[in-house]
């Protein structure tokens, strides 16, 4: 064998020793891959865990401090309630014809039942009064129906007690009359002539 023939089967063996070896030299190549994307989606995933359970904790943490109060402030609402029903049962005349001491305890009143309603305020209790509203079952508790025919049915004609919200909540509903709202206007019926007419067939021209 010549030294020619002998380089010439030694560099055929190097090429076909050469696609071996690029196979394994990209083989660990594409698993690092893969597992690098593995990872990086796993982080992905595991950063958006941490940020819902984050805002989960922020919102219950919240919640937490409104609505801990909601046993408390449903027993002042009793208070709230007396000195309002105090308040009405004075009338004009009695409030213009009261002594100076009388006259003295009433607007102590009126300014403690204010004072209360900051309180509860402040707190994320706040007072509604739908006096003209829709009728809504989820805040609202009708009490009795009147009839009245210059509003719309379901309408909230008046309010016998105030309502209470708590955040979103409604601490208490509102108690209120509805609307029955006025009879449906009955068709008009055809005059006389117009009846003739219809029954009277057509004439022959």
């Amino acid at each position: 064998m010549t030294d020619q023939t002998a380089r010439v089967e030694e560099d055929g063996q190097e090429a076909q020793a050469r696609p071996s070896e690029q196979a394994q030299t990209a083989a660990p190549s594409t698993t690092l891959e893969r597992e690098h994307a593995e990872m990086k989606d796993r982080l992905l995933r595991t950063l958006a865990e941490m940020e819902n359970l984050r805002k989960r904790t922020e919102r219950e943490i919240a919640d937490s401090r409104l609505y801990s109060v909601t046993s408390f402030a449903r027993d002042l609402l009793v208070v709230a309630d007396n000195m309002r029903r105090a308040l009405e049962a004075v009338t004009p005349e009695l409030r213009n014809t009261a002594e100076s001491g009388v006259k003295a305890l009433i607007d102590g009143i009126e300014l403690t039942e204010r004072e209360l309603l900051k309180a509860l305020e402040k707190n994320g209790v706040r007072q509604f009064t739908p006096q003209g509203e829709k009728f809504d079952p989820n805040l609202h508790q009708a009490m009795f129906e009147i009839p009245d025919a210059s509003v719309p049915a379901g309408s909230v004609v008046q309010v016998v007690q105030p309502g209470y919200m708590i955040g979103d909540r409604v601490l208490r509903p509102a108690l209120v009359g509805v609307s029955k709202g006025g009879p449906k206007t009955a068709p008009s019926a055809p005059s006389n002539d117009n009846a003739k007419s219809a029954r009277e067939p057509a004439s022959k021209s």
